[in-house]
């Protein structure tokens, strides 16, 4: 049971879990810390939050548990302020989608009391921002992975994770390393891709007929070029190495695509359509 939430950040991700958590009657009191004071009053009215802050050391005291839901290229900014003014029996976890430079930027802030901070992601989410469009079951049969550190404190650990499975999610270990080779690919890859060839069409000279006689498959697969593009662009620098191995990954492989559609090698195609199809298939079964 935690007994004071802090959420920094009220957004889709902070937003949900403050439902679903209320939902499970996991939570006492919901703090939501922000500097737009018409977001933070729509949280309120919604019921997501029971109080608004817009002082960080106001709105972290006396709680037992803090969640960072702010964009990554945000986190250092809140990490160095919230530092000095960490209660003693806080844990702090976060949900952004690349870890290994939210550690890096988490340990000096934190000092002594980096041990009380479990590095988190929750693989859910929709193209919606903001907190009109969180959800309670947002997190309901999906994962979350955590990935402490050596030095993280058990305890700590089982009540980050003790929170996400109140929310309904499952909770997965990775090494933060693993985590973010693993995301590029995942997520980051599939972002980049759908923004750019929504860029693409929207810069072709008749990109108005293509866009009125799009296909679902156009829909399907442009969908999370809605996303913000803040966001968007504070994930690709934080984790631009391994992005930019998968996207040259990528990059070679389209390469190998374009040779086998110029020398008419139906065979090539249709082997490899029909090998992304099986493992499509068997990710259907799975989902």
């Amino acid at each position: 049971m935690i007994n004071k939430l802090t959420i920094i950040g009220i957004g889709l991700i902070g937003g949900s879990l403050a439902r679903a958590l209320r939902d499970a009657g996991y939570v006492r009191e919901i703090i939501g810390y922000g500097r737009s004071i018409g977001n933070l009053q729509q949280a309120m009215e919604l019921g997501v939050i029971d109080r608004a802050e817009v002082s960080l050391p106001d709105a972290v005291r006396g709680a037992d548990m803090i969640v960072l839901a702010v964009p990554v290229g945000n986190m250092a900014e809140i990490l160095n302020v919230l530092g000095p003014v960490l209660p003693d029996n806080s844990v702090v976890t976060d949900v952004g989608s690349v870890k290994g430079s939210v550690i890096a930027t988490a340990r000096p802030a934190l000092g002594a009391r980096f041990a009380h901070f479990v590095p988190g992601h929750p693989i859910a989410g929709t193209e919606q921002s903001g907190v009109a469009a969180s959800l309670p079951d947002l997190f309901q049969r999906r994962r979350v992975i955590l990935t402490p550190e050596p030095e993280t404190d058990s305890k700590a650990l089982a009540r980050v994770r003790a929170m996400w499975e109140a929310a309904g999610a499952e909770v997965a270990m990775l090494p933060a390393a693993d985590h973010d080779r693993i995301l590029a690919v995942s997520s980051h890859l599939p972002h980049v891709l759908a923004y750019c060839l929504m860029d693409m069409v929207v810069r072709h000279d008749d990109h108005r007929a293509i866009l009125e006689n799009s296909t679902g498959g156009f829909r399907d697969t442009t969908r999370i070029a809605a996303s913000d593009p803040v966001m968007w662009r504070d994930i690709c620098l934080a984790n631009r190495d391994a992005l930019l191995d998968a996207l040259r990954q990528y990059h070679a492989d389209l390469g190998a695509f374009v040779e086998a559609v110029e020398r008419g090698d139906g065979k090539w195609l249709c082997e490899t359509f029909t090998r992304a199809k099986h493992a499509r298939d068997g990710l259907n079964k799975k989902i």
